[in-house]
């Protein structure tokens, strides 16, 4: 039988992994030694009461033990125990003695995962049953393992570099290497914790300056933010820009995304990730949204970001892309006390959000955007009134879940339409997120510039002042499913808002 050789180990969650993640990926791309990615699902047993590593892989239980810290703070930690299910009882007293406490009364020989979780686990207020899924990639630096992981744990993603070697010597000459000495060294199960409310956030915690990067994964364009917290929890904008790729091209047609439309967007998260790193960022967000949830290759798009690029998308399902919306309108624009309707329209779908006094009352994402609008009509060139009512039909069609919905009090759009739509009117020659923010659109001006899209082809459409490169060929799809929900919902001018998914995510996951 081998013996287990404890490893010295230091590690970090959200603490310059900008930096260090751009230089381990200039060492993989350099010829330096890099493991595939390798994707898992975990459970990790938390527990308030202490540090013990337990967690649940592939049918097993495995508990890790802190042996020791040494005089730099590096963790040495022992393999104790790993169990296949069904669990004997004994093996749950351990369990449970690994987490700080004592087993309760135990009815069943023998527990199942299920068993475990439901009659013994999820009970106890001190424990918490985390589902975690990883996607790592391995790099050997200055004689130490060195580990970056995005990390999906209660609807968050987080970054997390690692260093092991069973000389700390090794793990020092590396951890310095990547010039991370000042980063905190935390467990998963101390970083867990904070997670999930057990303990300090790994990344919101304290008081400092934080910076953070989200990248929005549309089906039209990919739009990127870096947002500063400061010491008194207030967000700044570092950057916010978007880039066109048109992910969701043919995707109608032929239900998966084209090798072109990954290329062009793989570069342009790869780019964004870079600039990440570069602009300082301690933790890196990607989100996918209606393309990526819809299209048949998906799962094999992500991979490929994850290798080429250093970053996990998280795929989110419409209600969460709703409520981040939500959040980041109730932040930018202030909502009255009175019903008020929120809606993102897209490339791929529109998410409507309902409130009242504050509260939500409804929110759903509808299988609405311009992509697929602009493909079905031929709506990138010059439109007759024909084309255009027979889209409007569709459209209104595809929004009935609002029939019958009362007008409310105030009416907020958001999304590349919207804002487009805003710049043209106010004539805009440089886009400026701060006169976007906050301005009103009426019901007349958006029919004027229909008429203005649907009377020339998208290449005359690139000189109308204030709209965006890259937005010609769908802006006219756009601006119809805006009249059709401001008809729907019965208003003549809604607020615009320049903020969306990308800064909700930080209001959400990271403020204090």
């Amino acid at each position: 039988m081998s013996t287990l050789i404890p490893r010295w180990e230091w590690r970090t969650f959200g603490a310059d992994l900008g930096t260090a993640g751009s230089r381990l990926s200039l060492l993989a791309r350099g010829g330096g030694p890099a493991s595939e990615v390798q994707a898992s699902d975990e459970i990790y047993l938390l527990s308030a009461l202490g540090d013990a590593n337990v967690k649940v892989r592939g049918g097993l239980v495995e508990i890790k033990g802190l042996e020791q810290t040494d005089a730099d703070g590096l963790e040495q930690w022992r393999p104790l125990l790993k169990a296949s299910f069904p669990l004997s009882a004994e093996t749950v007293v351990r369990v449970f003695a690994a987490l700080g406490l004592a087993a309760p009364a135990l009815t069943r020989p023998r527990y199942t995962l299920e068993e475990l979780l439901e009659e013994l686990v999820d009970p106890e207020p001190s424990l918490r049953a985390v589902p975690v899924h990883k996607a790592r990639t391995r790099y050997q630096v200055s004689g130490g393992i060195v580990e970056l992981t995005n990390v999906a744990a209660n609807g968050r993603t987080i970054w997390t570099l690692a260093v092991e070697s069973a000389d700390p010597a090794a793990v020092i000459a590396a951890v310095t290497e990547l010039g991370l000495t000042a980063a905190p060294n935390l467990s998963y199960p101390r970083a867990l914790r904070g997670l999930v409310g057990l303990g300090p956030d790994p990344v919101a915690a304290g008081g400092g300056t934080l910076r953070v990067a989200v990248i929005d994964v549309g089906t039209n364009s990919v739009k990127f933010h870096i947002g500063e917290r400061d010491g008194a929890g207030h967000w700044q904008r570092v950057l916010d820009r978007a880039e066109v790729t048109r992910l969701g091209e043919g995707l109608r047609e032929t239900g998966e995304i084209t090798p072109q439309a990954q290329r062009r967007t793989l570069e342009a998260i790869c780019a964004m990730v870079a600039e990440a790193g570069r602009e300082g960022a301690d933790a890196v967000v990607a989100l996918g949204t209606m393309g990526l949830r819809i299209a048949r290759n998906s799962d094999a798009f992500i991979a490929a970001v994850r290798e080429r690029c250093g970053v996990g998308i998280e795929v989110i399902d419409g209600e969460t892309e709703a409520r981040l919306a939500y959040l980041a309108v109730e932040a930018g624009v202030g909502l009255p006390d009175g019903a008020v309707t929120v809606f993102e329209t897209g490339g791929g779908s529109t998410q409507v959000t309902i409130g009242q006094g504050g509260r939500i009352r409804a929110r759903f994402s509808l299988d609405v955007g311009a992509v697929r609008l602009t493909e079905q009509f031929a709506l990138d060139r010059a439109a007759p009134r024909e084309t255009l009512g027979a889209a409007l039909a569709v459209i209104a069609g595809d929004l009935d879940r609002l029939d019958g919905e009362p007008p409310p009090d105030m009416l907020v759009g958001m999304g590349g339409a919207v804002t487009n739509l805003a710049c043209v009117s106010l004539g805009m020659t440089r886009y400026d997120p701060d006169r976007v923010q906050g301005a009103i659109l009426t019901r007349e001006e958006v029919e004027r510039q229909i008429a203005l899209y649907a009377g020339v082809d998208g290449h005359d459409r690139r000189r109308i002042h204030g709209l965006q490169p890259g937005r010609e060929s769908i802006i006219l799809a756009g601006a119809l499913v805006v009249l059709t929900l401001m008809d729907k919902l019965g208003k003549d001018r809604l607020s615009v808002s320049d903020r969306g998914l990308r800064h909700g995510v930080l209001i959400e996951r990271f403020s204090v």
